[in-house]
């Protein structure tokens, strides 16, 4: 299997969780990603984008990371045309590191979005933050390594139909949840997580590190 980090310009903090996520794992950045990579301790193979969001000092060994220019103007982000250069290199398992937060709210959530479609095309997908975690839920059954207490969420993309969850304070056994509730929002580990879905699109997200006090 081919797995390949990402380095997307959202939020990221650096975890042993994720260090274990991305070790032996080819890494491309997506322009401003490159800031992650020396916080991490890795060097990219690829840098890719329209290059306008640079870092504005970065050590020799990552200015000198071979780059793939796009012009400004164009139908893909940054994220998307680093996606499809991993792709093309034989990537099938992807760590979106950064897929969160940051400046722009339209690209974290073509992140969520694509991530689905990519899941869906047989890729296995990881969104992170360091602290927060993202994997698509398609029909099928799927177990979750998260330790006791770990809050959660099943972010629907669509209606859902006969969606079980097991292992949580707030289970559920088959049921329907229309697209935009808020039903699956906020549940919590006790035990093993699985999650079962006979219809429908969902991405679970996990808060494997304590959230901020508000």
């Amino acid at each position: 299997m081919g797995t390949f980090t990402i380095l997307l310009g959202g939020d990221l903090v650096r975890t042993p969780r994720l260090d274990r996520q991305i070790e032996g794992s080819r890494i491309i950045a997506a322009d401003a990603g490159i800031g992650h990579a020396d916080m991490l301790g890795l060097l990219p193979e690829l840098w890719v984008g329209d290059f306008d969001s640079v870092p504005a000092s970065l050590p020799e060994n990552l200015a000198a990371v071979p780059r793939k220019i796009f012009p400004t103007e164009k139908d893909m982000t940054d994220g998307e045309l680093a996606i499809a250069a991993a792709l093309a290199r034989g990537a099938t398992s992807l760590v979106l590191a950064g897929a969160f937060g940051g400046k722009r709210a339209d690209h974290a959530f073509l992140h969520l979005a694509l991530s689905v479609r990519l899941a869906e095309a047989g890729t296995t997908v990881l969104l992170t933050s360091g602290a927060q975690e993202g994997v698509p839920i398609l029909p099928g059954k799927a177990g979750f390594d998260y330790a006791e207490g770990t809050l959660f969420s099943v972010l629907g993309f669509s209606d859902l139909a006969g969606l079980t969850v097991s292992g949580a304070k707030w289970p559920l056994d088959g049921v329907e949840v229309a697209f935009g509730s808020s039903l699956t929002i906020s549940n919590e580990i006790k035990g093993r997580l699985e999650i079962a879905l006979e219809r429908g699109r969902a991405l679970l997200l996990a808060h494997p590190y304590p959230l901020p006090e508000s």
